[in-house]
């Protein structure tokens, strides 16, 4: 399938695979005006969200910048993905049976024998998680946004993940951020119109109702300075379900401190942040200052303790004028923000 973009034409071959659990997961392989003369990358998005999310329409994007600088791109959709039926994951899941099945996959479809990795919110959380547990031995460079292992939130979120969360558990499996669009009816139509009450920073339904469901801010996951009017619109369709299997892991992970295991297994960790890595990667965390999902001190954290375990192995960048996910749509993110990115890879 050929994609037309600012910078050219992007050419999509799709590939099906299966999670080491059996869940379909799909890969989307995109291919520039010229072949690739660097190693494959793989691009793993956020909760609520799916692989196209790297590349909004009517700006430079992160896929266009890494094609034109000869990497093999594969856009990632995991179990979270808008793109795949839902089901009720966990972080668990996700690092255990998805990650390494794409890793694996990508390396027998290039031949390489490495693969580097830009991750966003729980596609970033996650992947540390398989990469710390020793799953992903592949993997040798994690580009992190947002959140690696330790998740650190608004005082406001703080009190939906503790309070509001049980109350809509137990009535709904997923919170919807379509919802925002309607129509809808019971718990559903409620939520819908308080975020409208509550947000009326701007008249984009699913930009109000994200910043509901996955941060504290007006609005949560981004600078609206950062967006083109283009890019605001095109959210519109970008997200869709979260389970409330999620939001509870990610409730005693925050109680924590760091993230852990809700569903015990011998190949996890209790705990992701208290053994030493069992892994090689290098990791660089970015994190916008004027994060309202997951504050800048999440990787922080991180950072800390991976420098703790492995000295002057890794970096931080904390990026003034960004949020959580205008760091990938923002207007000015190819000047700003993906060269720094490129430079990583290149370490």
């Amino acid at each position: 399938m050929r994609r037309p973009t600012t910078r050219g034409i992007h050419r999509d071959v799709p590939h099906f695979l299966k999670g080491d659990d059996g869940t379909p997961l799909t890969l989307i392989r995109v291919r520039g005006e010229s072949a690739p003369r660097r190693g494959p990358v793989i691009l793993i998005h956020g909760v609520g969200m799916r692989g196209e999310s790297f590349r909004p329409g009517g700006i430079r994007s992160l896929v266009d910048v890494l094609l034109d600088d000869g990497w093999d791109v594969w856009l990632f959709n995991w179990r979270g993905s808008i793109d795949l039926d839902p089901v009720p994951w966990t972080l668990d899941d996700v690092a255990l049976y998805d990650h390494p099945a794409a890793v694996r996959y990508v390396v027998a479809e290039t031949g390489a024998a490495a693969v580097k990795v830009i991750a966003h919110c729980q596609g970033s959380t996650t992947i540390c998680m398989a990469a710390v547990a020793g799953l992903v031995p592949e993997v040798t460079t994690i580009v992190s946004n947002g959140v690696s292992l330790h998740p650190h939130v608004p005082v406001a979120s703080r009190a939906k993940l503790h309070v509001l969360r049980p109350l809509l558990q137990s009535r709904e499996a997923y919170v919807d951020i379509a919802w925002g669009d309607g129509p809808e009816r019971g718990m559903r139509t409620l939520t819908r119109n308080a975020v409208r009450l509550w947000h009326f920073e701007c008249g984009n339904p699913t930009c109000n109702m994200a910043s509901f469901a996955l941060g504290s801010g007006h609005p949560a996951l981004w600078l609206h300075s950062n967006l083109t009017h283009t890019t605001h619109d095109w959210i519109r369709h970008e997200f869709g379900k979260i389970p409330m299997s999620f939001y509870a892991q990610l409730a005693a992970s925050e109680r924590a401190g760091q993230i852990m295991s809700i569903r015990p297994r011998p190949e996890l960790p209790t705990r992701y942040a208290t053994a030493p890595p069992q892994t090689q990667a290098r990791f660089a965390l970015f994190a916008g200052r004027h994060n309202r999902v997951f504050l800048p001190t999440s990787q922080k954290t991180t950072y800390a303790f991976l420098k703790r375990h492995q000295p002057g192995r890794h970096s931080l960048h904390v990026l003034d004028g960004y949020g959580h996910a205008d760091v990938f749509l923002g207007r000015h993110a190819h000047r700003e923000v993906f060269p720094k990115m490129l430079t990583e890879l290149h370490r």
